[in-house]
């Protein structure tokens, strides 16, 4: 048997032990799964719970109150955590909430400049909804579960922007066309990899707590900023960091990468204190979000430019 004979022999059997593994991990786990959807979300909304002031909680509080009136038994929003996770749960009802679908991303092609005001007509994207949410959040002359419905948006897309893959891509629908295996477990898609198990990975390991109190310090370093320029970094990292990664390249932009690759843990390693750090971002900008939105003073200028 020739030396490429049994590398794919051994492939083959990594990808059989794979899949078993997936499949029990699947019969093992809680039926509740997703993206930055049910876990990273979470963690990124009990950040900004965790960071805001006294007066912002109780302001969040008001607002959950008033859950019943949006009419959503079936995706609840008692906590700020559930209220992360709500724009992801009602997508599913499409015929009432189909239309926000475009709303979770606005990817621009990692090889071409960044351009914040593409894509996005009439507003259908990621960075104009978190502005959008944000204005109407401000809002007190609105009806109160109007304002709770664009918390929960605007908390959510604000998570939604720091993943890399949501704001870059290379003709792949921001990695969703890419079939990656993660370690041992096969199949997946390098969007999949990047919103679940690595951003779970980069939560529960590392020096210090990701959900706590963060020093001033600390939440200098990480907030600040617009969402137009927190697509930004998310596609710089997408080009400079996720596709090298992924498929061993310099310069991901030099040729056509294969449809088919996988993560080796070295390569998970590599890129988790990316992912964390996204995660921490996400947390620290959504509390400045919600401390803006519930400062008493004028409503933010609306941008037409």
């Amino acid at each position: 048997m020739g030396d490429r004979a049994i590398r794919d022999s051994r492939r083959m059997k990594q990808r059989a032990i794979g899949r078993w593994v997936a499949a029990l991990a699947l019969l093992l786990a809680p039926v509740q799964a997703g993206a930055w959807g049910f876990y990273a979300h979470g963690v990124t909304a009990d950040i900004a719970y965790a960071n805001v002031s006294p007066q912002t909680r109780a302001k969040i509080t008001e607002l959950l109150r008033q859950e019943a009136m949006l009419g959503t038994p079936e995706c609840r929003i008692r906590t700020i955590a559930e209220a992360s996770v709500w724009p992801d749960c009602v997508r599913r009802t499409f015929w009432r909430w189909g239309y926000t679908a475009a709303w979770h991303y606005r990817t621009t092609p990692i090889c071409e400049a960044y351009n914040p005001r593409a894509n996005c007509s009439g507003g259908n994207c990621v960075t104009a909804q978190i502005e959008r949410s944000h204005r109407i959040l401000a809002d007190e002359s609105l009806p109160a579960h109007v304002r709770l419905e664009a918390l929960a948006f605007m908390v959510h897309f604000a998570g939604d922007i720091h993943m890399p893959l949501h704001s870059g891509d290379k003709d792949d629908r921001g990695g969703n066309d890419r079939v990656t295996d993660y370690g041992i477990v096969p199949d997946r898609n390098l969007h999949s990899i990047w919103d679940g198990p690595l951003a779970e990975r980069a939560i529960t390991t590392g020096p210090d707590k990701v959900l706590r109190r963060y020093s001033a310090e600390e939440r200098t370093a990480l907030g600040g900023g617009t969402p137009a320029d927190w697509g930004r970094e998310s596609w710089q990292i997408s080009r400079d960091i996720v596709y090298p990664n992924a498929f061993d390249v310099d310069d991901p932009c030099a040729s056509d990468l294969p449809g088919e690759t996988a993560l080796t843990q070295e390569d998970i390693v590599e890129a988790v204190p990316v992912a964390r750090r996204r995660v921490q971002q996400a947390g620290i900008r959504i509390a400045e979000l919600l401390e803006s939105a519930f400062a008493p003073g004028p409503l933010p200028v609306e941008d037409r430019q």
